[in-house]
């Protein structure tokens, strides 16, 4: 069979594409590991992703899901080939409603253009991965992706209250709705949340929103080291805040953001707390001025407060920036989002800096230390070379077993995919491992969903 003319006579020139340089695009995402399709297929609607599964179904077809690919685990990395299915045309809001508190929109909806909509409307859309003007709505279910709201919001799980979902068959699943409650038979909707594309294919999501909070004030603390900085995140909640935000960032971050944006950007010092808190314009007010008052006695390099919306952005700005200024170092990031009890936070990046004495490797430590979901980004250079990977494999080894031996996890927001599949074992029971692959079994009976990841 030809493949490109089967996919062209089903679907037509526009949808379908095999040029060399469209399968390089769709061949990978933000990991290193790449694997160009055969084919692209463009859908633009459920009933062409339904015909497109029927049709890879019956051949036994490789089909791997695709949302803006901004992730970072090899996710969407079709390595076996087959068809690359993008939804990137998939990308209407369908419907915000602010009697009903939801949204209506498909998986190629870009996650900041979504929070703008519904903030149009004194809605508010909380997750916010730092990709948010770049990644899709699709791809964030596809990973439950998290960001630094999730400390007092949640993560996408918390927002999915219906899906349509195009099964392996090419049958269409609706479950959920617009209701804000609803317990009618299994969390099929948790199912397929975080399934990373190997159950379904999510094609319309019905979110949950809230009011949109009408203030907002940002805090920005530096300090001299690493444990002051999560000496002070322990204070805040001991005095009894919760922070919608309360990101931390190491010295070799905030070093690799001095260089690629200049000096007097970043506040001097080693490491480096963001933190927001939203509400009523009165408790906003009060809360911001206690939290300052408590963070100016544990002695920072500096300490700037932002209470309007454009001063605050340009203090996020800076943490939104950081991948990208690892990225300028021409070292090759494996960010590692890990997951740690919250009072292992210093231990965590304790451990980290011995592991960098170790392997030779500079590591870079910033995320949520509200919840523990902290980046540990390994800096490697000459990746390409054999015994730089073998030693970057051993750092791995140790980091991800310290973190399961203290009740931790491996991955927070950004999934399994290719770059974990190694570790998947160690993080799991066998009986955990078995009921996936049943489930897998039951959905996708020939294994043709995002194959060759983590679960075979």
């Amino acid at each position: 069979m030809n493949l490109a003319e089967e996919l062209r006579r089903l679907f037509g020139d526009s949808m379908v594409a095999t040029d060399e340089p469209t399968r390089i695009v769709h061949g990978g995402d933000k990991w290193f590991a790449t694997h160009e399709p055969d084919a692209v297929v463009f859908a633009e609607t459920t009933e062409q992703v339904s015909s497109l599964l029927r049709f890879a179904s019956q051949n036994k077809i490789p089909v791997t899901p695709r949302g803006a690919g901004y992730g970072y685990v090899g996710g969407c990395v079709p390595v076996h080939g087959g068809i690359s299915l993008s939804l990137a045309r998939m990308n209407r809001i369908k419907e915000i409603s602010f009697a009903d508190a939801i949204a209506i929109v498909e998986p190629g909806v870009i996650t900041g253009e979504l929070q703008a909509a519904t903030g149009a409307q004194k809605l508010f859309y909380p997750p916010d991965p730092a990709s948010l003007h770049e990644c899709s709505v699709g791809g964030n279910v596809a990973t439950n992706a998290g960001g630094p709201r999730c400390l007092k919001y949640g993560v996408t799980r918390h927002y999915v209250i219906g899906l349509e979902v195009v099964l392996a068959s090419g049958e269409i699943l609706r479950t959920g709705g617009r209701v804000h409650k609803n317990k009618t038979g299994f969390d099929l909707i948790g199912l397929f949340v975080g399934s990373e594309g190997l159950l379904g294919v999510v094609t319309e999501i019905t979110l949950r929103l809230l009011p949109l909070p009408p203030a907002r004030a940002t805090l920005s603390a530096a300090f001299a080291t690493m444990p002051q900085a999560a000496a002070a995140v322990q204070e805040i909640f001991a005095a009894g805040f919760l922070p919608s935000s309360l990101e931390i960032a190491d010295q070799f971050t905030l070093e690799a953001a001095r260089r690629d944006h200049g000096a007097t950007v970043v506040p001097e010092g080693n490491a480096h707390l963001l933190i927001d808190v939203d509400g009523q314009p009165e408790s906003v007010r009060s809360e911001a001025a206690e939290l300052e008052r408590l963070l100016a006695h544990k002695n920072p390099n500096a300490l700037t407060i932002a209470t309007m919306e454009e001063d605050s952005e340009k203090l996020w700005a800076l943490r939104r920036e950081f991948s990208n200024s690892l990225r300028a170092t021409g070292l090759t990031k494996l960010n590692q989002d890990v997951v740690v009890p919250r009072s292992r936070l210093v231990d965590l990046v304790e451990f980290a800096t011995a592991l960098e004495a170790r392997h030779g490797f500079p590591i870079a430590t910033f995320g949520h230390a509200g919840d523990g979901n902290i980046h540990v980004n390994i800096m490697a250079a000459k990746y390409d070379d054999a015994d730089v990977r073998a030693r970057v494999e051993q750092a791995l080894d140790e980091l991800f077993a310290q973190v399961l031996s203290w009740g931790g996890v491996i991955t927070g927001e950004h999934g399994i995919g290719l770059a974990k599949k190694r570790w998947w074992p160690e993080a799991t029971g066998d009986v955990s491992r078995e009921l996936h692959e049943r489930l897998k079994h039951a959905l996708d009976p020939d294994d043709i969903l995002n194959p060759g990841k983590f679960i075979y």
